[in-house]
């Protein structure tokens, strides 16, 4: 995905050395719709320079600062030696981060997809995370509920949930579930208590998992899980949900499992 508006002065971005002059460099902006730069002699390194061609060379991705634009004479110059290393390796990293989502999204929607739904599903995205890349994450963090501040519609959200889950790599998910459970039954709290601890799994929890459980609000307790993916988090949360239901019925009682908090907050 390319932007069609103009970068900002003091703006990071990434360019190709297109050509090469003894003035200075001209770059094509690749977030950039039709958008070239020019850096200037004096802003491709510090000190004297005798040959450009020391410093850059043709074909290059080099990351720049926006020094200024002039959009009524399409100028933008830029400038490579303001950028300092740690600035360069973030930005490359962005900027391939956003190459991988561009492809995502040709997955979710398909090569064929036109450029106005194109661009009208990217800007949900980039409007609710600022860039498609975590759009995406926060998608298979969280699945569906992390669009549901978008005007994204359901089939759209799907899409694009089923492709984060398939390709996107994150250290962890969080995934929330609520469970009710009501034992009017003699055992009453001890009956609870059961079935708390059968919720916590018993100390059987699967191997780099962390698995909360916290009271809330009458009927209602809170389930939390960690874990490396967002199958197995899902996993592990519908399964305590299961067996504290379980464990209530079996002492007289009732429960029930919700993905939503019913009580008011804390």
């Amino acid at each position: 995905m390319k932007y069609s508006g103009w970068p900002e002065p003091g703006e990071l971005v990434v360019g190709k050395i297109d050509e090469i002059e003894d003035f200075g460099v001209f770059v094509d902006l690749e977030e950039y719709q039709d958008k070239r730069g020019l850096i200037h002699i004096s802003e491709v390194a510090s000190g004297w320079i005798k040959n450009v061609r020391d410093h850059v060379r043709e074909g290059q991705i080099a990351v720049c600062k926006v020094l200024d634009v002039d959009e009524s004479h399409e100028q933008i110059d830029l400038s490579l030696k303001d950028v300092n290393d740690h600035q360069r390796s973030d930005k490359i990293q962005e900027w391939k981060n956003e190459q991988k989502a561009d492809n995502w999204m040709e997955i979710a929607f398909g090569e064929d997809i036109a450029d106005e739904e194109y661009i009208a599903i990217a800007n949900e995205l980039l409007g609710a995370y600022g860039t498609l890349y975590d759009g995406f994450k926060q998608a298979a963090i969280h699945g569906d509920e992390a669009l549901e501040d978008t005007d994204l519609d359901d089939d759209e959200r799907d899409a694009i949930v089923e492709t984060a889950r398939e390709n996107v790599s994150v250290p962890y998910v969080n995934v929330t579930g609520y469970v009710d459970l009501e034992n009017p039954s003699p055992s009453g709290v001890d009956g609870i208590r059961s079935a708390l601890e059968a919720a916590e799994g018993n100390g059987e929890i699967p191997e780099g998992v962390e698995l909360d459980v916290t009271y809330v609000g009458a009927p209602e307790y809170r389930i939390k899980v960690r874990a490396p993916n967002y199958k197995t988090a899902e996993s592990v949360l519908e399964a305590s949900a299961e067996r504290a239901i379980g464990a209530i019925e079996a002492e007289g009682g009732d429960g029930e499992y919700h993905r939503q908090r019913r009580t008011d907050d804390e």
